[in-house]
């Protein structure tokens, strides 16, 4: 390589430094903010994180003080006490303080299922577990229309809900004597693939207890068990 050759590279180089030099004076900000960005992101979202903990484990200790009271009344009270962190968690206390008072006053317990069934803006999933709650407790303040027509909507549904409100529509059709239409409903229970082992030996139960015969294909899987178990033997 020649001096000039030489010397042309070198000032080529330095052309290059000054180049970056300059860019890094002009943009280097942007690399720092970005930098500041990225850490500081960090550490809202550990922050957050941090404080949804929190919460939760302060609603679950309000919740456990809340069951400690002395007496189903008084629990349902101190637990509608409690500040709720959402419309679910909210629902979920909400259904607590039901189970605490189904004893002392049903009708109670029944009404406030029946608002969070009503709440829009309580999750699907919650809301049919209260309506099929307040529909399964005992009593002459829901008539058996009522009871029928919040059951049918939760038969419309799908998965474990859906079989469960079947059921309670099999025990309507008893109550008014429609025993063809219980055990209807009950089959379709028996054979179906998203029905718990415990849901299908109820249905073969009631199906014996009415007079007809278990399902060979659910008697492999303790259906035999079922019906000796609703016959006696």
């Amino acid at each position: 390589m020649s001096d000039s050759d030489s010397f042309i590279e070198e000032v080529s180089e330095e052309v290059r430094r000054d180049r970056l030099f300059g860019l890094m004076r002009r943009y280097g900000w942007i690399a720092v903010l970005a930098v500041i960005l990225l850490v500081g992101g960090a550490s809202w979202h550990e922050w957050r994180k941090a404080q949804d903990r929190n919460r939760a484990e302060a609603l679950g200790d309000a919740m456990l003080a809340a069951l400690e009271a002395d007496g189903g009344p008084a629990r349902a009270a101190a637990l509608e006490n409690v500040e709720a962190a959402g419309p679910g968690s909210r629902a979920v206390i909400d259904m607590l303080a039901a189970a605490e008072e189904l004893q002392e006053d049903p009708k109670a317990a029944r009404e406030r299922l029946l608002r969070v069934a009503e709440d829009p803006d309580v999750a699907t999933i919650y809301r049919q577990i209260a309506t099929l709650k307040a529909v399964m407790i005992p009593g002459d303040d829901m008539d058996a229309a009522a009871r029928r027509s919040l059951l049918d909507g939760l038969a419309l549904g799908g998965g474990l809900t859906r079989l469960l409100a079947e059921e309670q529509l099999a025990y309507l059709d008893i109550d008014q004597g429609n025993d063809g239409a219980a055990i209807d409903r009950l089959r379709n229970i028996e054979g179906n693939a998203e029905a718990t082992p415990g849901l299908r030996r109820r249905a073969t139960q009631v199906i014996v207890a009415l007079g007809g015969d278990a399902d060979p294909a659910v008697e492999g899987g303790g259906g035999a068990e079922a019906a000796a178990a609703a016959t006696g033997e």
